[in-house]
C-alpha cells in the first residue's frame, strides 16, 4: 500500500488530509490513511494562539486580530463557517472554524499531536521521515508546515543595534497594545502593519508609520513616510526621501516572514537566472524554485510526483486556494505520469522570464515577487489546478466580487459594529447561499455607505 505523510495540521494540511481520505485509493485500501504530523497540541496552524511567548512565538497572533476577508471569501467551498459567525471573523472563530472542519470529516485520527518533524531525506526508493519521536518511511510526502515563523528582518543599517537593545521587535512578538514610548515607529505597510499601528497610536504622543511608497503625510497624531533607511543612534530615523525623525523610543518591524523549511536540505539563496532550470530544488527565503504549478519540486534529486509544498503563494484566499493544491495534488500521487515535467518546465520559464523583464533583470526582485498573485491569478490559478485535477469546480463570480470589494466591506463591517448593528446581519445566517446573498447585500450597503469607491 502507498503510504503518505503530511506535515503539519493548519488549513493546509487538514485540507489535504480531507481530500486524501476521500479519494477511492484510500477507500479501498490502495493507500494508507495518510499521517498527519503536528508539533503543536492542536489543530489550526497559525490560528492556535501563543497569547503569552516566552521564547519564540509559534503564531504572530495577536489578541484583536480579525481576518481581513470575509469568512465567505475565505472558507473551504465545501465546508461554511457556523451561523452567526461576525462576516469578518476573529482568530478565535477560525481557530474554532478549522477544529470543526477537522472533527467533521473525521481527521483526528490521522494527527500525530506533539511530534516535530526533525528531517526528510530521500533514499532512493522512499522518504524516510525522522520525527521527535520515531523514524519512518514514506512513499508520498506532502509539506505543510506554514510560513509565519520565521521573522524577516528587513536590510535596514541599524536594524540590528536597537534589536540588541531592546528598542525594536518583530510584530510576531507583538499581542496588544502598550505604552512602548512617545515616539513610536511601525514599518511594514501590510495587514498587520495597519493593525498595529491603528493600535499603539492611541498608547503614544506620535505614531510613525514607514513602508515604500508611502505618502510623506500627517493626520492627527499618526505621520506616515516612505522607506526607512537607517535606524540611528539616539532614536534616530532616516527615510528614503531624506526626511529625518529623532528621539524614536521604539520601532515595530511588521516585514513579514521567510519561506523556512528546516527539515529539509535545500540549495539556499536566489537561483541562478533561466534558463535553464537549475537541477536542485532552492529556497531563496521568498520563495522554492522551481516548483511545477507553485507546487511539485522540478529537480533530478527525486522523482517530482512524491513529494508537493502547500500554502506558498500569498495575497490570496488561501483555503479556496489549498482546496484547489489539493484536488491537483491527489492527481499526481495517482497519476505520476500526469505531471509532464517538459510542459510544466516551460511554464515555468516563461512565468520567470515574464518577471525577470518586468524587474530589470533583478533575480531578487523576481524571487520577491515568484508566489505574489495578483487579484485574477489567484482565481485562474485555482481554476486551472481543478481543470488539471479532473475537477469541475470553477471559482463563483461572487467569490471574485467579494475579494475585490475586501476593503470597502471590511471597512464598512467595522461601521456596522461601532454603530452596534453588525450583530443583527448575520443573526441565524446558515449555509454557503445564505452567506452569499448576506454579502451581495452588505456590498450594496457598503457603495450606499461610500459612494467614492469604485468597484466592479
Amino acid at each position: 500500500m502507498t503510504t503518505i505523510a503530511v506535515i503539519g495540521a493548519g488549513p493546509a494540511g487538514l485540507s489535504i488530509c480531507k481530500e486524501l481520505l476521500a479519494t477511492s485509493q484510500t477507500k479501498c485500501g490502495d493507500w494508507e490513511k495518510p499521517v498527519v504530523f503536528e508539533s503543536r497540541a492542536g489543530v489550526g496552524g497559525i490560528w492556535v494562539p501563543d497569547a503569552e511567548p516566552h521564547q519564540h512565538p509559534q503564531t504572530p497572533l495577536y489578541n484583536s486580530l480579525t481576518t481581513n476577508l470575509p469568512h465567505p471569501v475565505m472558507s473551504f467551498q465545501c465546508f461554511p463557517f457556523p451561523p452567526s459567525t461576525p462576516v469578518f471573523p476573529s482568530a478565535k472563530h477560525v481557530q474554532s472554524y478549522l477544529e470543526e472542519f477537522a472533527s467533521h470529516f473525521d481527521l483526528m485520527a490521522c494527527i500525530r499531536f506533539g511530534e516535530k518533524v526533525i528531517s526528510l531525506h530521500w533514499d532512493s526508493t522512499q522518504w524516510i521521515l525522522t520525527s521527535s519521536k520515531a523514524c519512518y518511511r514514506f512513499d508520498r510526502v506532502v509539506v505543510a508546515n506554514g510560513h509565519h515563523s520565521v521573522p524577516r528582518i528587513p536590510d535596514i543599517p541599524g536594524v540590528q543595534a536597537w534589536l540588541d537593545a531592546n528598542v525594536a521587535s518583530h510584530s510576531i512578538w507583538y499581542r496588544k497594545p502598550s505604552h512602548l514610548g512617545d515616539k513610536v515607529l511601525v514599518i511594514g505597510g501590510g495587514p498587520s502593519g495597519n493593525d498595529i499601528s491603528a493600535e499603539l497610536s492611541s498608547c503614544c504622543i506620535t505614531l510613525i508609520r514607514s513602508y515604500t511608497g508611502a505618502p510623506n503625510e500627517e493626520h492627527g497624531n499618526v505621520k506616515t513616510r516612505g522607506r526607512t533607511v537607517k535606524l540611528g543612534e539616539a532614536g534616530r530615523v532616516e527615510f528614503a526621501d531624506g526626511t529625518v525623525e529623532t528621539d524614536v523610543d521604539y520601532c515595530i518591524l511588521a516585514t513579514g516572514y521567510k519561506v523556512d523549511i528546516p527539515f529539509l536540505q535545500l540549495a539556499t539563496g536566489i537561483p541562478p537566472a533561466c534558463p535553464p532550470l537549475p537541477s536542485v530544488l532552492y529556497n531563496s527565503s521568498y520563495h522554492l524554485f522551481p516548483l511545477a504549478r507553485h507546487l511539485f519540486p522540478i529537480q533530478t534529486e527525486f522523482p517530482p510526483s512524491t513529494l508537493a509544498f502547500m500554502g506558498l503563494p500569498v495575497r490570496v484566499a488561501p483555503l479556496p486556494v489549498m482546496e484547489a493544491q489539493a484536488a491537483a495534488i491527489i492527481k499526481v500521487f495517482a497519476e505520476p505520469s500526469s505531471l509532464d515535467i517538459d510542459a510544466e518546465s516551460q511554464m515555468i520559464l516563461k512565468r520567470y522570464q515574464t518577471l525577470d523583464t518586468a524587474c530589470n533583470g533583478d533575480h531578487t526582485a523576481v524571487a520577491r515577487l515568484w508566489s505574489i498573485f495578483d487579484e485574477d491569478q489567484q482565481f485562474k490559478y485555482q481554476d486551472e489546478l481543478f481543470r488539471f485535477a479532473g475537477s469541475s469546480n470553477t471559482v463563483p463570480q461572487w467569490r471574485k466580487d467579494m475579494y475585490s470589494a475586501k476593503a470597502l466591506l471590511r471597512a464598512f463591517w467595522v461601521e456596522l459594529e461601532r454603530r452596534g448593528e453588525a450583530e443583527e446581519w448575520v443573526r441565524d445566517v446558515e449555509g454557503m447561499d445564505a452567506w452569499v446573498a448576506v454579502m451581495q447585500r452588505l456590498l450594496k450597503k457598503a457603495r450606499e455607505w461610500n459612494p467614492q469607491v469604485k468597484l466592479p
